[in-house]
């Protein structure tokens, strides 16, 4: 069955990959791009099976049109892809406003306000699925990176909760973490902070000299075609966990992060029970 998708962020990545994967086999993709001209080669060999249309994604006003339209011209959208975001590199001293400003506007604010224009129409249609681009860094943290980390945390509270609350309205949700992958997240897609002399030496620094490419980055062991592939099954199948952990290094990273965080939660069982009221 031929289903239509909406993704953000499709001129690169994983938005790019969900897109050309989606269209070979038969299916329509709503595709947005600051830059839609990057999809050219795809309305070429796809014709009406791509819709484009061009969005900044911080901008809340064309969000909310772009999504209207969307529905008005497609009739039906199945999946609603929220893809679009980058990396901020710095430490959190040494960003800038401007660069703290825009990391959340894109990386979480927008998320939002995604799923906030989109949900009236799953809801009146009878249902569909939400697709969270997330981050196993919503589950851990390094150094140089905390702004980052504060989108992708705070992205997986709202969607902890907002699952629930659209999960009455058949409306599911999938939170996909994925690890260390072979796009352009990097040296080539990501932003770096003024750099400060004191930061140089330390985990910070080490973390923005691979950003930057001046050190070895990473591994990055996750293929964004498998990735791509394993989003879609996924969204195929009804229900499902909130969660979809992809590559190893997540899995690994995600365990050892949550088994700590359980080992000291533990540790402090008596304490927590003897904040209670006596009474």
């Amino acid at each position: 069955m031929t289903r239509t998708w909406f993704i953000t962020g499709t001129s690169s990545g994983f938005g790019r990959e969900l897109t050309e994967q989606l269209l070979r086999r038969g299916d329509r993709v709503a595709a947005t791009a600051r830059r839609p001209h990057t999809l050219d080669d795809l309305a070429a060999r796809h014709g009406d099976q791509l819709w484009r249309a061009a969005l900044d994604i911080t901008d809340t006003t064309a969000l909310r049109e772009v999504v209207d339209r969307a529905f008005a011209e497609l009739g039906r959208i199945d999946v609603v892809v929220s893809n679009a975001g980058y990396g901020l590199f710095g430490a959190a001293e040494e960003l800038t406003d401007e660069q703290i400003d825009r990391q959340i506007a894109t990386n979480l604010t927008a998320s939002i306000q995604l799923a906030r224009a989109a949900t009236p129409h799953l809801r009146r249609q009878g249902g569909g699925r939400f697709v969270q681009i997330a981050s196993v860094g919503g589950q851990i943290a390094f150094p140089a990176m905390s702004l980052y980390h504060a989108t992708k945390w705070g992205i997986e509270g709202f969607w902890e909760s907002a699952a629930a609350e659209l999960a009455p309205f058949g409306i599911d949700v999938t939170i996909v973490e994925p690890g260390v992958s072979r796009t352009n997240f990097g040296a080539g897609g990501s932003v770096l902070g003024p750099p400060l002399p004191e930061y140089a030496d330390g985990p910070s620094g080490q973390l923005r000299r691979m950003a930057a490419g001046e050190l070895p980055p990473l591994p990055a062991p996750g293929d964004p075609a498998k990735i791509a592939a394993a989003i879609i099954a996924r969204a195929d199948q009804a229900g499902g966990p909130l969660r979809l952990t992809l590559g190893s290094d997540a899995y690994a990273l995600a365990t050892d992060a949550l088994g700590n965080r359980l080992r000291a939660l533990e540790a402090q069982r008596e304490l927590a029970h003897s904040t209670d009221a006596d009474s």
